[in-house]
């Protein structure tokens, strides 16, 4: 026991290791809340352009537009995605900033299709409520479905928010010192690969059971407001 608490020492105290991880952890709480918010702006735009090109014509070249944008990005990889971000098109550019685009944009091409999920999941009576009273269907959709909508698209953004929290692990392929390239780095440095590993381990395993515990509050508490 004594000897692997040296050890731990040796690893993360006396190299300044922790440093490194809590870093890292920073870096990929920065790049997960950038990407969601960039991830729930576009797929938000989308589904509702794919909602209401169905009726509008001019909106259907958008929205083909969309429908190739969510092609290609659910068919690249996401980490062959953020090199193309960091070597090819952003060239330069900081590190992190790539790695929050990068999954923004992959993030969106999924949430996209989850927030439509929750549009139409609304009754249909509801915007047709909202024409009888003389709103235009874009205002009905902003008065009345979409704050309607939002008790279906809670959950599925939390889900994103946890997938998005592990996916970050690939950004140390751009040079960003996120949780997991912070424990390579101390790997690295102290030939230890046990200890620096099993602690990012467990790090993105409470931090994962504390979202998904807090998602399944939000969720009952929805389920309730839903009873009444």
């Amino acid at each position: 026991m004594q000897a692997w608490l040296d050890k731990l020492n040796e690893t993360f105290i006396a190299t300044n290791g922790y440093q490194q991880l809590l870093e890292g952890l920073k870096n990929t709480f920065i790049i997960t809340l950038g990407a969601l918010c960039i991830g729930v702006v576009i797929g938000t735009v989308i589904a509702v352009i794919k909602y209401f090109s169905d009726d509008v014509k001019a909106l259907r070249p958008l929205a083909w537009v969309c429908d190739l944008y969510i092609t290609v990005i659910r068919g690249v990889p996401v980490v062959v995605l953020l090199m193309i971000f960091y070597y090819i098109i952003l060239v330069s550019a900081n590190g992190v900033a790539v790695a929050i685009m990068t999954f923004g944009i992959n993030s969106g091409a999924y949430m996209a299709e989850l927030i439509r999920s929750g549009i139409n999941a609304v009754d249909s009576g509801q915007m047709e409520a909202g024409r009888s009273l003389g709103m235009s269907k874009l205002q009905a959709m902003k008065v009345v479905v979409f704050p309607q909508a939002i008790r279906y698209i809670l959950p599925a953004i939390g889900n994103e928010l946890i997938a998005l929290f592990k996916e970050t692990a690939v950004a140390g392929y751009v040079a960003v010192v996120d949780l997991t390239r912070a424990g390579n780095l101390i790997r690295n440095n102290t030939y230890d690969a046990f200890n620096p590993l099993m602690v990012v381990a467990l790090t993105y395993l409470i931090i994962v059971v504390i979202l998904t515990r807090g998602l399944w509050c939000v969720e009952k508490r929805l389920s309730k407001s839903d009873k009444r």
